[in-house]
């Protein structure tokens, strides 16, 4: 989801709610602690450099049980980090503290933003040997091919 996205969601929500895949939520009392830029230069394992620009949003839950961030708020925050930052309108990725810092990319289920779990992957799957596809056959077309091989036929020759 990219930030104009939440933005645009901010401006028709009542409440900001996020929930995990596993349908649990982050405590309603979370504060988001961080707006930013997260730039990411690298070397694939194949050698390819490349360049990856995201929002972050860090949340955060303590013990001030009473806390609520409201819509207008978040879209304050955002704005200010848009002014400040300079950032630009680029896919949104959540830090959220489980068992360790978790990235989660960011969607939307029509009442709460739901966060999905990022996976790892290889970039450059070709040159590691790793195959991109299985090539898919049909049981049925295997059965003519191996006739049209049987001993005697000439295919083989």
């Amino acid at each position: 989801m990219k930030l104009s996205e939440v933005k645009q969601i901010l401006g028709t929500v009542e409440t900001v709610s996020f929930q995990l895949e596993d349908g649990s939520f982050v405590p309603e009392h979370f504060h988001v602690t961080e707006v930013g830029v997260i730039t990411k230069h690298f070397i694939d394992c194949g050698g390819t450099v490349r360049n990856e620009k995201l929002a972050n949003f860090q949340l955060w839950d303590a013990n001030d049980f009473e806390h609520r961030l409201k819509p207008q708020k978040l879209q304050s925050i955002i704005g200010l980090s848009e002014k400040v930052l300079g950032m630009e309108d680029l896919e949104v990725e959540v830090e959220y503290q489980s068992h360790t810092i978790g990235k989660y990319d960011l969607g939307f289920d029509g009442t709460h933003f739901v966060l999905f779990s990022k996976q790892t992957a290889c970039l450059a799957q070709e040159q590691c040997g790793i195959p991109s596809q299985k090539t898919k056959v049909k049981l049925s077309e295997i059965g003519t091919a191996a006739a049209a091989c049987a001993p005697g036929s000439g295919c083989c020759n």
